[in-house]
């Protein structure tokens, strides 16, 4: 499947969310309303599938000074759709339009990091990177892929790149409900007997122990206002429910922490528990003293499907340290390690607002991003007809948000 069908494979696919949520929401444990609280982490990794991939990436470069490594299914390089919809859907997941090379990329990584709006990249020299591509995955093309590998490569990296499996667009797991080849909700396929999941534990932590067979910890559920700049979670994107598996030894003992991000069509208030039991994730941390964190993203308008922030469809922000999803993922990092609290809603830095800075781009940009019309102080609601109607033009205006929906020139 190509991208420009993709998307309309996708929507018919939510249909079989409930279907396949009989065979998801088996093993994992109830969740248990609480809060997020201090272990003593060892190591910080990140994985995910698709956006989630995108987004593990973003974290990872952002963050290099936090994350040691790095596993990620089906991606492409460090912000390849550079905040634009079109460069995203044409170039970074089909192939039919142009797209930075990885050298260019490398070269804005540098840049970026020199401006202190990312961590160095030296950091990424010698870490784990295990990625993974599919030969009938149709939606990220292969090519993407590469360039992922390549990027991290030439920072350095230790890449493993599993890019044999037949599988389609999605996580693999020995336990995914789905077949291998397929592309469809909810996104986890199992293929044969092979444990990829293994593969990427293998390479990230240096040796695993065998899955448990059975899960003995708990499944937390907490509140991701709390750890969203601006106390408000939905404004970024991001559901209110966030979840942490965390095993009964990491109570007493150090552990390590695994963040996991879903894909676009994965999120909790779709496919409810399905990747969180179908990962195969919680059965190594039971046996290898490591909690997994799932953050969760949801709708909103322009972000229809739930996918993490790799385009800039919620703040021109997205892929550096100040992201308003990079900055609540790395807020419940670091309340995990007891690396400091959570942003709150009185914080006077510039890094923990949700987007205070002037977003300049062309009037479609701004337009596709879901960003409103704004002209001599008067603004119009997202979405609305004048948006839509003076908005799609190439003129390139600067705005800044003034409230949710509502933009102003700057």
């Amino acid at each position: 499947m190509r991208l420009r069908n993709v998307f309309l494979a996708l929507g018919a696919a939510t249909g079989l969310a409930a279907a396949s949520l009989s065979m998801s929401i088996a093993a994992v444990p109830a969740p248990q309303p609480g809060s997020l609280a201090k272990y003593d982490i060892t190591g910080t990794y990140v994985s995910g599938l698709s956006s989630g991939g995108f987004m593990a990436n973003q974290l990872h470069v952002a963050y290099s000074g936090l994350f040691q490594g790095a596993g990620i299914f089906s991606a492409g390089a460090y912000d390849c759709a550079q905040n634009n919809l079109s460069t995203a859907l044409s170039a970074c997941m089909d192939t039919v339009l142009p797209r930075k090379t990885p050298a260019e990329l490398e070269a804005l990584t540098r840049s970026r990091a020199s401006a202190g709006s990312l961590d160095a990249p030296q950091n990424l020299s010698g870490d784990p990177v295990w990625l993974f591509h599919g030969t009938a995955d149709q939606t990220i093309d292969a090519p993407v892929n590469n360039d992922l590998a390549t990027y991290y490569r030439d920072f350095g990296a230790r890449v493993v790149y599993n890019n044999a499996s037949a599988a389609g667009h999605a996580w693999v797991s020995p336990i995914g409900p789905n077949s291998c080849g397929s592309t469809s909700s909810p996104y986890v396929n199992k293929c044969g007997t092979t444990d990829p999941v293994r593969e990427m534990l293998t390479h990230l932590l240096g040796s695993v122990n065998p899955a448990a067979s059975s899960l003995s910890g708990k499944l937390v559920q907490f509140d991701q206002n709390a750890y969203v700049p601006g106390g408000n979670a939905s404004a970024a994107s991001m559901g209110r429910e966030g979840f942490a598996y965390v095993p009964r030894a990491c109570d007493t003992g150090p552990c390590k922490l695994m963040v996991t991000l879903h894909g676009c069509y994965q999120y909790y208030g779709l496919v409810g528990n399905a990747l969180m039991d179908k990962a195969y994730l919680n059965e190594y941390a039971d046996t290898n003293n490591m909690i997994v964190l799932y953050p969760q993203a949801t709708t909103m308008s322009s972000n229809p499907r739930g996918c993490w922030d790799w385009w800039g469809y919620q703040s021109a922000q997205y892929a550096v340290k100040s992201g308003p999803q990079m900055t609540a993922v790395v807020n419940m990092v670091r309340a995990l390690s007891g690396r400091g609290g959570p942003t709150t809603t009185t914080t006077t830095t510039t890094t923990t607002q949700p987007v205070p800075e002037c977003v300049s781009a062309s009037n479609y940009a701004h337009t596709v991003a879901g960003r409103a019309y704004a002209n001599l102080g008067q603004t119009y609601a997202l979405g609305s007809n004048q948006a839509l109607g003076l908005w799609n033009t190439f003129t390139t205006s600067n705005i800044r948000q003034t409230s949710p929906g509502y933009w102003v020139k700057c």
